[in-house]
């Protein structure tokens, strides 16, 4: 068990002035860190004292996005999926606040200095893939491996498109601000599955029902969906490719990076393909492991026994490594 959680039928908080809520519900557990403006919530797998393993979903999904992939994996580790802030069952982000990566970064110190981890590996897809590779290279002494699913970990912006992107992501807030009336669509079950489905083609109608679990709320006449219709705003944290490979290069731990050969960059994590032959030669020349897969964005959600075993060897392999470096230093 982590420090500061407790099992019981309910949540509860072990000490006022640790106040982590841990629910138990066989083997999944429900997890919930107090954060200034809420809470931030997510999903526990695995033995109370394993190797601590965080799990961060792309945009517009929720931790649900791992409930397929983390039972092929190790049963050693114990796996922690957070919903991002505005996602799922978190909390959204008070009122006139921006979402952006650097944000989501300091809501991952905050939970894991709730937990008291003090070195943890991290899985994380697309825009968590972005969040973990800022958070690894802040914070390299706390990352023990890092994969990424289908993203290179930073998403370069183009410096001539710089004010374009900034201005749309101001223009969005703004104008959002504006509106009187913010009601969301009430969607029947059916409907709101079907526009899942049209908006994120790389999901199958199994994984959407995966991700309602989190990803809907019923209401009077329906279902509406949970996250933040801010998050869809365009994130204004924008780094250059330079910028992206000083962060990358402050990484001190073997990455394992998944790639998938049907990239739909609407949808996909990736950086803009000027960028990618440069960030996947230095991903090669720091000796990281890039593996091109057969399959979709979401192969991890849909196809999990496909990266499973990837997964499998590197956790095993970097804990194998950890292992040894512990035994040269006694």
């Amino acid at each position: 068990m982590f420090p500061g959680m407790i099992d019981d039928d309910v949540c509860v908080d072990m000490r006022a002035s640790d106040p982590v809520r841990y629910q138990m519900d066989k083997e999944v557990s429900e997890l919930s860190v107090p954060v200034p403006w809420g809470e931030i919530r997510g999903k526990v797998w695995g033995p109370d004292h394993g190797r601590p393993v965080l799990c961060l979903h792309g945009w517009a999904d929720n931790c649900g996005s791992f409930d397929t992939l983390i039972p092929l994996l190790p049963r050693e580790c114990r796996y922690v999926a957070v919903d991002l802030a505005g996602h799922g069952r978190s909390s959204h982000r008070p009122a006139g606040v921006l979402y952006s990566a650097l944000a989501y970064v300091a809501d991952v110190h905050r939970v894991v200095d709730a937990l008291h981890l003090k070195k943890f590996s991290i899985i994380s897809h697309s825009m968590g893939a972005d969040i973990a590779g800022i958070f690894s290279a802040l914070y390299p002494e706390m990352v023990d491996a890092l994969v990424f699913l289908d993203s290179y970990g930073f998403l370069p912006t183009d410096t001539k498109e710089l004010t374009e992107v900034l201005r749309q992501g101001m223009d969005g807030m703004i104008q959002f601000e504006k509106k009187t009336e913010k009601k969301r669509r009430v969607y029947t079950y059916k409907e709101a599955v079907e526009r899942l489905l049209v908006a994120n083609p790389t999901l199958s109608e199994q994984s959407v029902h995966i991700l309602f679990e989190r990803g809907l709320v019923e209401v009077e006449g329906g279902f509406v969906f949970s996250r933040d219709l801010r998050v869809n705003f365009k994130n204004m944290l924008c780094l250059s490719l330079e910028q992206s490979l000083e962060l990358l290069s402050r990484i001190r731990v073997s990455v394992l990076v998944v790639l998938v050969e049907d990239c739909d960059s609407k949808n996909s994590g990736q950086a803009p393909k000027k960028f990618t032959p440069t960030l996947l030669q230095i991903f090669r020349d720091r000796n990281h492991k890039v593996v091109t897969l057969p399959g979709n964005h979401h192969i991890h959600l849909t196809n999990p026994e496909v990266i499973a075993p990837l997964v499998t060897d590197y956790l095993r392999t970097e804990a194998s490594s950890l292992s040894t470096k512990r035994e040269h230093k006694l």
